[in-house]
């Protein structure tokens, strides 16, 4: 079984705890709920299934009856904070403890690395520019990007990259990337950094408006009605568009500029459910 710092569901780790524990015994439900103060033998049954929550106080007994240690204890308990969180905010929040935590105790979580890098535009931006500007210093990096940064924060970022294997410097001491491309594939946490982002591209987005010459930048809008049948197959339209995209980006290893390209698809009607006249 993992250590408790490399999970980021509470849910599978009671579960993955149950299941070994009842390899090498006769555990049982019963016998973990009660030991974790509840009455029901199935409640932790029905917690990791997803059925039931844990309140704060019940996640502290249920880490003590798993016999973790203190910080293993208040990793646990950020685990359910997490899973329960309200909002992007309150997830962002847990799950960044849960990664200090790890960090102090020189563990790592799998999905650590892609939630830091989607977490904020200068990984991305400066994945891309630093090998379009081999020789150049953190100063003139900052001063290449639109959204104001400072060295300090280049600096910073380019470590992050090349920590996690994002970027590398080759013979000469230039960056170079170790893949074409970056993306999101089925986790818990990253999307969350990934809205976050979403976010902050989209005010930047707005701010070229004004900020960038028409002829450096291309909007284009069509607001249509659509059935979910065809909802769908936008999406996968999308989809593929976004792969021709990046197949003709990546095509020649030259690059002028970095440039972000936003795709949106959203309802400006909230008909479904409502009652038709």
């Amino acid at each position: 079984m993992k250590d408790v710092l490399e999970y980021v569901s509470y849910r599978q780790y009671i579960a993955d705890y149950y299941a070994e524990k009842k390899a090498k015994s006769a555990f049982t439900w019963q016998e973990f709920t009660l030991a974790a103060g509840f009455s029901s033998p199935v409640h932790l049954k029905y917690v990791s299934e997803g059925r039931f929550n844990l309140s704060d106080a019940a996640a502290g007994r249920v880490a003590k009856a798993m016999h973790l240690s203190d910080y293993e204890q208040e990793y646990f308990c950020e685990m359910v904070k997490f899973d329960h969180a309200k909002n992007d905010a309150e997830k962002k929040a847990a799950f960044n403890k849960m990664l200090a935590i790890a960090d102090a105790h020189k563990a790592k979580i799998l999905e650590g690395d892609s939630f830091r890098f989607f977490e904020s535009w200068k990984n991305p931006v400066i994945r891309e520019l630093a090998p379009a500007m081999p020789g150049a210093k953190p100063l003139a990096l900052a001063h290449a990007c639109r959204p104001k940064i400072t060295a300090a924060e280049v600096t910073a970022t380019l470590n992050f990259l090349v920590k996690t294997g994002l970027l590398e410097k080759d013979e000469e001491g230039n960056f170079v990337q170790t893949e074409k491309v970056v993306t999101t594939g089925p986790m818990e946490a990253t999307p969350v950094a990934v809205r976050g982002m979403h976010r902050q591209m989209g005010e930047f987005a707005l701010d070229t408006i004004e900020g960038v010459p028409q002829d450096e930048r291309h909007f284009s809008g069509i607001t249509l009605g659509v059935t979910r049948e065809a909802y769908e197959e936008i999406v996968q339209e999308i989809a593929d568009c976004r792969k021709r995209i990046i197949s003709i980006a990546t095509r020649s290893p030259a690059m002028d500029e970095v440039y972000r390209l936003n795709m949106q698809f959203f309802p400006m009607t909230k008909r479904k459910g409502s009652e038709r006249g």
